[in-house]
């Protein structure tokens, strides 16, 4: 049975993180208890009051409050409450996202990646990714890695993408499993490593992948073999 190159996943997992990322920026984050305001829109959005969740967020998001100005930017840019504004509403999301919400940074990011209501930017997406990645966002790890590796908006470094698709991998993503245990057995961006190579085809396994599995049963002979 023939696999698919590591290139070749690292170009198929950007496309499904692009076809993905609609769905980036239109979950609002869940609210923290500490800003009355903030607690009360996301109990007037739950029961679907937009116009009301909607004045909530802007009160909570003119005082700074990063959570706030993301929910705030979602209800914008799809119209929720409101017609929809989206060049108000990426104003906002960049407000969050210079306030360090990484969810922010990350949708951000995305918007920059597909062209969407912000001038198409390779460049500004792995900036924006590189800066939710470094705060443990997981999407965004596996997003900056994969510009990384196919050398979009960065320069190609093979050794920078294995460190974020082993960073995600490490968070449970499977797509990233697959792609650092293809990173180990042929040496890209890493010493090259059966053992660690089998590790990962192993956990991408236990997520089901059919491929990984027979990676791992393979890498086993070899090893054992070895």
């Amino acid at each position: 049975m023939s696999f698919p190159s590591v290139r070749l996943l690292a170009a198929l997992f950007a496309l499904l993180l692009v076809a993905g990322a609609a769905t980036a920026a239109n979950r609002l984050q869940i609210a923290p208890d500490d800003d009355v305001d903030l607690a009360n829109g996301w109990a007037a959005y739950q029961a679907m009051d937009y116009a009301k969740a909607l004045a909530l967020y802007r009160k909570a998001a003119a005082r700074e409050q990063r959570v706030a100005q993301f929910n705030l930017a979602v209800m914008l840019i799809t119209g929720e409450g409101a017609p929809a504004d989206p060049q108000q509403g990426i104003a906002w999301l960049r407000k969050s996202a210079d306030n360090g919400l990484a969810r922010a940074q990350y949708s951000l990011g995305v918007f920059y990646e597909r062209g969407e209501h912000v001038p198409r930017s390779l460049t500004e997406a792995t900036a924006w990714f590189l800066k939710a990645a470094e705060q443990g966002w997981r999407d965004a790890q596996v997003s900056v890695a994969t510009q990384y590796f196919l050398g979009r908006g960065a320069p190609k470094d093979y050794r920078l993408a294995a460190k974020w698709y082993e960073r995600a991998a490490e968070q449970g993503d499977e797509g990233a499993c697959y792609i650092i245990a293809a990173m180990y057995e042929h040496g890209d961006g890493v010493e090259r490593d059966l053992a660690r190579a089998f590790y990962w085809y192993s956990q991408a396994a236990a997520f089901g992948d059919p491929a990984a599995r027979i990676k791992a049963r393979e890498l086993a002979d070899r090893l054992r073999s070895g």
